[in-house]
């Protein structure tokens, strides 16, 4: 394993000349970057196809626009987030004037995940940009082509003392987490974070987790089933369904399940078609092994749509399974494929009791127009985040933070999120000189008494 010793005190070196700290300079690396991803467009969607067989819609609105935007928003909000803060002073502090101070952790280390290779690279170096850090980014060596893109942008537009690419599998990532940063940014499942945890506690690096797990969606029997079906089958089969908030798994109310079924079937047809597999337009499963992995789900239960796999071509076409429990393998791990489980509740509290004893998961979505279930299903299920009557386009926001709880991950990004990640607020109080308060110290006469009158 190779020793990034020498790269990562490049970039400490660098970050302590104070470049970095000039917002001038956040902004002139943001827009530069805008400005890559634009120039770059068709090379990042040959990239993203050669890799995962993405179309050019699916690209550009998972992976490239929703940058833009991003940066776009970033630039727009960045000097006013990284000006000291005025808070209030105490009662017991009269005379004092308190403020925050946004500053940058140092050396951020941002490992990224392979289901959307461009995208969770770039969506985090945004925010340590912004903050003002220098940052190593650590691409998913399953998606090669875009990975080399990524590395040959990034190097021939800036200095690897500031923001530097590598390359490479399991090892360099194990080498990088040997190494003292300042910050690191995970994306990726469950077990590895578990890795990064360990790794980052050696040197109490503080770190971000996006993680994953069974995110659930719930279709309530008042539900508007088709719509609900068509924005399900979008929100599920995108990226053939290898999104970390994917809904996981259906929870179907008795009384509307074979007619919500029968939207569903079609709400696949009409955007998928007949054979998606042949059409060569659905996203491709990543590896063999994610492909035998999934395809082994596909004996769980009934198949009610879909089943058809093809190894030459690592596809496995939209799929729904009934007759699932939780003892079902599918059930026991995130899936992270095509493959949309239905189990099916009479009892709204029942269903929820069911959610909760298991690990809290990454998203939830809700399908009903009663406030009332809204509510008793927010307030009685912890998840990261989520949406009512749609599903993953809460991501999407630069105004709602997105993170996990739980085992789905530790802290949030996106829009000011991302610089708050990336950014430690450092706590001052500036005091005046003009007099000083004499009960503050103990040689002062009744100087108990005269404290409990401020502090009770």
């Amino acid at each position: 394993m190779e020793n990034y010793a020498d790269l990562i005190q490049k970039q400490r070196n660098f970050f302590t000349q104070g470049k970095t700290k000039d917002v001038t300079f956040r902004i002139d690396a943001l827009r530069k970057l805008r400005s890559i991803i634009k120039q770059h467009e068709q090379e990042l969607m040959d990239a993203l196809k050669a890799d995962l067989n993405k179309s050019e819609f699916d690209a550009y609105l998972t992976e490239i626009g929703i940058l833009l935007e991003e940066i776009r928003f970033t630039m727009k909000h960045l000097k006013k987030w990284a000006k000291p803060r005025k808070v209030k002073s105490s009662l017991a502090q009269i005379g004092s004037k308190s403020y925050i101070y946004p500053e940058a952790y140092g050396v951020a280390l941002i490992i990224a995940p392979w289901n959307y290779p461009f995208q969770l690279a770039i969506a985090p170096l945004i925010g340590a940009i912004a903050a003002g850090n220098c940052a190593i980014l650590k691409p998913s060596e399953l998606t090669p082509q875009t990975s080399a893109l990524l590395s040959k942008l990034i190097s021939s537009h800036f200095p690897e003392e500031y923001i530097s690419v590598v390359e490479g599998d399991a090892e360099t990532s194990t080498a990088l987490l040997n190494e003292k940063v300042d910050y690191i940014f995970f994306t990726g499942s469950v077990p590895v974070g578990k890795i990064i945890m360990e790794a980052a506690s050696r040197h109490l690096t503080p770190v971000t987790l996006e993680l994953g797990g069974k995110s659930p969606c719930i279709v309530h029997e008042d539900a508007n089933l088709k719509l609900a079906a068509k924005r399900i089958a979008w929100g599920k089969y995108i990226n053939a369904g290898q999104t970390c908030v994917a809904p996981d798994y259906l929870y179907v109310h008795s009384r509307v399940k074979e007619d919500f079924l029968k939207e569903l079937k079609q709400a696949i047809h009409e955007l998928y078609g007949d054979n998606p597999i042949a059409s060569g337009q659905f996203t491709r499963i990543v590896s063999e092994k994610h492909f035998s992995r999934l395809a082994k789900f596909l004996t769980n239960g009934t198949t009610i749509h879909g089943g058809r796999q093809d190894l030459s071509s690592l596809s496995i076409e939209p799929t729904v399974l009934g007759n699932i429990d939780w003892n079902d393998d599918v059930m026991q791990d995130e899936i992270f494929g095509p493959i949309l489980p239905v189990l099916v509740y009479d009892n709204l509290s029942t269903m929820i009791g069911e959610v909760t004893a298991r690990p809290k998961p990454l998203a939830l979505y809700i399908f009903t127009e009663s406030e009332g279930v809204q509510n008793q299903i927010l307030s009685g299920i912890s998840f990261g985040g989520g949406c009512i009557n749609d599903t993953v386009y809460h991501l999407s926001s630069p105004y709602l933070p997105f993170g996990g709880v739980g085992e789905s991950g530790i802290g949030a990004y996106h829009g000011k999120g991302s610089f708050d990640v990336f950014s430690h607020e450092k706590s001052i109080l500036k005091q005046t000189t003009r007099f000083d308060l004499p009960f503050r110290y103990p040689t002062t006469k009744d100087a108990l008494k005269k404290v409990k009158l401020f502090i009770k």
